[in-house]
This record gives C-alpha cells, structure tokens and sequence, in this order.
C-alpha cells in the first residue's frame, strides 16, 4: 500500500485513507450517521446497495433509494472525525452531506422520539476552530434545510426546527456531571442557558459539517432523532427509524430539484422553481398532495 505523501495522505488510484473510497466509488450525496452500526440499516429503504469500505468507525455503503444514488458513512462519535470524513468524501466528489443523528432535547415540548431539523449550530466544538475565526456562524444549507422539511412533512412525523449546540463533550459539555459528580460553576447554568436562548438540543457534530460545508462550498443539513428529554431527565431509544427514512427522503427531493434546477439553467432553488416541482408531483401523481 502506497501513499501519495504525507501531506496528501492519499493511496494509489484516489482511494482516501480514512475512508477508504475513491472518486469511482463515490456519490453525490451522503448520509452521516455517527454510530457504525446505523449504516446497514439505512439502506434497508434502498432499491439496492453494497458495502464500499470498512475501515476504524468509518463504514460505507452505497446504493440508489427511489433512482437517487447515495452513500451512507459513519462518522463515529464528535467533530474531529465527522470533519475527517467531509474532508476526504469532498476529495473524491461528495457535495452534499445530511448528518443522521441522535440528540437530547433542551426545550420542554419536544418529546422522546421527536426529529429535530437544525437549521443553525452554536459552536461550542473546537473542531472548527481549527478551520475559521469563532464568529463564522454554522448554518445549514438552505436547499437541504427544505427538503428535509418537506420530507417530514410528507411522511407526518413529528419535527422541530431551529438551533442546535454542538458539544466536544456528551458529559460536562452538556451539563452532566462528570465522573464522581465532578463539575465546574459554569455546567450548573449551561442548559438553562441554552434553553432560555431557544435552543433546541445538544449533540456533537453539526456545526463542524455546517462550517465546513460553508468553507468548501457544499451543501449539508441534519435531521436527529431525540432520544434524550433533558427537563424531564428521560432517555430512550426512539425515533431512529424516523430519522432515517426522513433523510432517505430528503435526498429523493434533492435530486429532483437539482435536475429541476439543471434542466432551468439555474444554480438557486427558488419559490418559483418549488412551485414548478409541485405541480410536476401533482401533474404525475394525479392528485393534489404536494398542493
């Protein structure tokens, strides 16, 4: 095994050393969960898929859902590995990421279960700090923001949208105490904090994939499944099915308004482009769903 350099930690035919996929080998769009073993249950809504590479917590499965082709890559667990994997599937010509996560609710209505959509990240990860100066905000993008909602919105699950904190830390940086009940004055405040600031969860990825996305000029989003209510200390496993199938979703809807898009000779979703794919759904669907 032959690397290009240790700068450019690259194998012999483009293949990424984390990774482990090449630019033949990859798609357009990517789904991130952080847990390995969410990967092979992703493509179970798939109309087929392989497994591309498995290598330390960063598993690859590639496939289509509905005639979009995708990847599905694990990240594991915290920015630095999450801005590993942009860094390496941007090389090899991924433009558009969504984050398929789970999450602790800040906000007293959002239930065990729920989806949380970010739509923005404090960042309170030092990844990206090692990328941009801290005001550099962490945003998702605007098309998959969208087509995330849409996707939740037809198949009626339970959503919130808003803003995320992204921790380096699942204990103290989120105001847990740490082991032996070890803990600093400012873990005492930093959910009431959050939450008189509106916002809606803690995790630990987004705001890195959102401020690379930014820097690199891609796309990204997120979608979480809420297995944590924090103001009523409860936790259980819930919603990652709903998580998954929101995101698959997500993806149809984004390659068909890239192809809108493409076929229009524009580079911008608009309200008016929207429209045109509404009625093109109504048009094929016969019926007046996507009114």
């Amino acid at each position: 095994m032959r690397f290009k350099s240790a700068e450019h930690p690259e194998m012999e035919g483009g293949k990424q050393y984390h990774v482990q996929i090449s630019r033949e080998e990859a798609e357009r769009y990517a789904l991130l969960p952080g847990d390995p073993d969410r990967v092979p249950k992703i493509p179970r809504q798939w109309d087929w898929f392989e497994e591309v590479a498995r290598h330390r917590q960063y598993v690859v499965h590639r496939g289509t859902y509905k005639g979009v082709r995708l990847l599905a890559v694990s990240t594991g667990i915290g920015a630095p590995a999450t801005a590993i994997a942009v860094e390496e599937l941007a090389r090899v010509g991924v433009d558009t990421f969504i984050r398929v996560g789970s999450t602790g609710a800040i906000q007293p209505e959002i239930e065990l279960g729920d989806l949380v959509i970010t739509s923005a990240a404090v960042r309170m990860e030092g990844t990206s700090d090692q990328y941009v100066l801290k005001g550099y905000p962490a945003h998702a993008s605007y098309e998959v923001l969208l087509a995330l909602i849409e996707a939740a919105d037809s198949l009626g699950y339970r959503y919130h949208v808003g803003i995320t904190a992204t921790t380096d830390s699942f204990y103290t940086g989120q105001g847990r105490p740490g082991f032996n009940g070890y803990e600093q004055s400012w873990h005492k405040n930093l959910f009431r904090d959050l939450m008189a600031a509106k916002v809606l969860n803690f995790e630990m990825e987004s705001s890195a994939l959102f401020v690379l996305a930014s820097l690199f000029g891609l796309r990204a989003g997120a979608v979480h499944a809420v297995f944590a209510q924090r103001n009523r200390d409860e936790f259980d496993v819930r919603g990652e099915e709903e998580a998954i199938r929101v995101a698959n979703e997500a993806v149809k809807i984004l390659g068909e308004w890239d192809s809108l898009k493409e076929g229009e000779g524009r580079r911008y979703l608009t309200p008016s482009l929207l429209r045109e794919w509404s009625r093109k759904k109504v048009n094929e669907q016969g019926h007046g769903q996507y009114q």
